[in-house]
């Protein structure tokens, strides 16, 4: 199969140095100065029973289109009404079918973290995502140099972002630093886009645990979000299971209960 991330990858570059065409960097920066404090997704993780961070996506590489006219004004609140820790949302648009509008959209409608999903490689992203009201950042081990990585985390801390980094194997640990708010785990490798939960529990031992963890992709079952909370997971990222259903919102609500029965 052929690798995914790389054409991902090389269009986000055409794609950015388009963006700065139309708006240079210094025209983002000069609109910083309006934007309120952030809201700490690290804390709302930490502090919650549940973890549940619900993501906001209409398609996938793999799946195609999940929910094509999916609209954030409907589906971001009725997740924080179902009791979501803190909200993703993705703005890749060839790839993803998202944009920077869904989270312009959704800002103003809730109160829990927002983090931009993405694939970030330039700074100007960040910008990107401070303006338009995220509180935080993704950023992905297998698409950056490490050095590039940890300068990007930086510059996200000087504009008031958090930082997610996203890993997927052993070989990543070393992209782990202070400037890492959050580690997240890639359970779908991004390359054949092959996603297996197991990967968690192989790499947990090997993470910080005085740092906030956080299971990415493929969790569809309350069983998983109880084992992964025990290997010391925080934080779960789930967003096919319920942009997959009729109404998101509620299939989150149910899915909350199903684990509070558990416990």
């Amino acid at each position: 199969m052929k690798d995914i991330l790389s054409e991902i990858i090389a269009n986000k570059r055409f794609e950015v140095n388009l963006q700065k065409q139309a708006i240079s960097i210094e025209q983002l920066q000069e609109g910083i100065h309006e934007i309120p404090a952030s809201r700490s997704m690290k804390k709302a993780l930490a502090s919650s029973d549940s973890g549940i961070i619900a993501e906001f996506k209409r398609r996938s590489p793999s799946k195609g289109w999940i929910k094509q006219e999916a609209r954030p004004e409907e589906i971001v609140p009725s997740y924080v009404t179902a009791g979501a820790s803190a909200l993703s949302i993705l703005t890749d648009e060839k790839f993803f079918g998202g944009s920077l509008k869904d989270i312009r959209t959704a800002r103003p409608l809730v109160d829990i973290p927002i983090i931009r999903k993405d694939f970030i490689i330039d700074e100007y992203q960040l910008y990107q995502a401070k303006i338009v009201g995220a509180d935080a950042v993704l950023l992905i081990a297998a698409a950056l140099e490490q050095g590039k990585c940890q300068e990007l985390a930086g510059q996200a801390h000087e504009l008031g972002l958090e930082v997610l980094l996203e890993i997927h194997s052993a070989e990543e640990l070393p992209y782990i630093n202070s400037q890492i708010d959050m580690i997240g785990i890639n359970n779908r490798n991004l390359g054949t886009f092959y996603t297996d939960v197991e990967n968690s529990f192989r790499l947990a031992g090997q993470l910080p645990q005085n740092t906030v963890l956080v299971s990415e992709s493929g969790i569809s079952d309350p069983e998983v979000v109880k084992r992964l909370r025990t290997a010391g997971f925080r934080g779960f990222l789930i967003g096919e299971t319920f942009m997959k259903t009729p109404q998101p919102g509620e299939t989150l609500q149910n899915f909350l209960k199903a684990i509070q029965q558990i416990y």
